[in-house]
Order: C-alpha cells, then structure tokens, then sequence
C-alpha cells in the first residue's frame, strides 16, 4: 500500500494533463488524510455552457463514503484494492458510476523490509515526467453542516508476481511467499486518460495491470 507521495504544483499538472484549477496548489508530499489534488471527468455545466472535458479538484485522501456518519474514519481508504471494487461498500458505488481519477505523483514512496528493517524507497518514472495514479473519487455531505467534501482513493493492483514490485512491504510469516498479496500503484498513461475518465467500467478494468520494471527508476530514499 503507497502511504506517501510527492504532488506535483498545479502549474505542471495543468500543462501535462490540460486541465484548470479551481483552487491553487503548491505541491509536495501527501500523506492519507491530508489534502492532495486529483484530477476527474467535469462535471457539466448547471447553465449549459461548454465545459472542459477534465478539471482539477483538491479533496481530502482517503475516500469518505456515502454511509459514513463523520468525515474522520474508523478505517483506512487511502488505498483501495482493484479486485475488491465492486464489492466493497466503501468503493462499489464509485465504481459503477464511473468515478474514476487520476492522481497526480512525481514520484511515490513504498517501504522495503529486505534488511529487517523499515527503508523507504522512492519511486520515479526514468523519463522525470509525473505519474498518473489510477484512482476513485467521491463528494460526502456533511449532514451537520451542509458542507460537501471532495475526497479520493488511490487504487493498488496485487503484485506477488512483480519481480520488483514484490520486494516491497513487509512480509507476513503466515502467508507462503507466493501469497503475501504484495501490492502495486497502477499508472494510466497519459494516451489512456481519457479511457480511464470517460470510459465503460469494462474498458477501465482493461488498464488496471501491473507496469514492467523498466517503467520504474526506484531506489532507497536516502
């Protein structure tokens, strides 16, 4: 699971993905909870002038559900696993209704347990251009207040297979090591954003797949 990334600012974001902000974003490192800008299909305009077909929002990392009572959580939805989406209450919603994301990450950090010990490692894309994180969006009303709050998930894809992936987390004793459910951000590439966006749920479950190892520049965070 990726409990820690850098964004990029919102200049970036908007000339790579041609998208506008609705608020200023300085970049940085996120880390669930905290706020963090992602990027989604717009929604159409209430006086029915032309709209751009993506905008950018900033909400809170960790998905809020519908059904929650209050905005802080008992459980954690930073991550989300893609095999679990349309089943788990928190996600399924989303899901089917095509709320999907692109989460914007100059590079994101995964820990590695190969010592014994906790070390970060970083990871880049070898060209230094940002990654596109595949994830799920969601507006929660605050019933006490009437405020609406933007939030999101980022989605993660089992990698025990991934000869780098793999290596990452920390390993359960009780699990065989073919089974440690070892787990993987999954980036859409910049020629499949508006598939992930605007697609059928059928042609987004199509992009969700593990990346090669070259597609990664990774190392200790040191």
């Amino acid at each position: 699971m990726c409990t820690r990334y850098i964004s990029p600012e919102a200049g970036d974001i908007e000339r790579l993905w041609h998208v506008g902000a609705d608020k200023p974003w300085r970049g940085g490192e996120v880390y669930p909870n905290g706020q963090g800008p992602f990027i989604r299909a717009a929604r159409p305009a209430a006086d029915g002038q032309a709209q751009p077909v993506r905008e950018l929002v900033v909400g809170q990392w960790s998905l809020i559900p519908w059904f929650a009572t209050e905005r802080k959580l008992k459980y954690a939805t930073a991550n989300a696993r893609s095999e679990e989406l349309a089943q788990k209450a928190s996600y399924k919603h989303p899901w089917a209704r095509g709320q999907r994301c692109i989460i914007p990450a100059q590079a994101f950090f995964e820990p590695n347990w190969e010592t014994g010990k906790h070390v970060p490692w970083i990871f880049r894309r070898p060209d230094g251009a940002p990654w596109g994180l595949a994830g799920l969006w969601s507006t929660w009303a605050d019933k006490e207040t009437g405020e609406l709050v933007e939030s999101y998930t980022m989605l993660t894809l089992n990698a025990d297979a991934h000869p780098l992936m793999n290596r990452m987390h920390r390993p359960d004793p009780k699990r065989p090591p073919a089974m440690q459910d070892k787990r993987s951000v999954v980036p859409i590439a910049l020629a499949d954003v508006d598939a992930w966006l605007h697609g059928s749920v059928d042609q987004a479950q199509g992009l969700i797949c593990l990346q090669p190892v070259q597609a990664f520049d990774a190392q200790p965070a040191v």
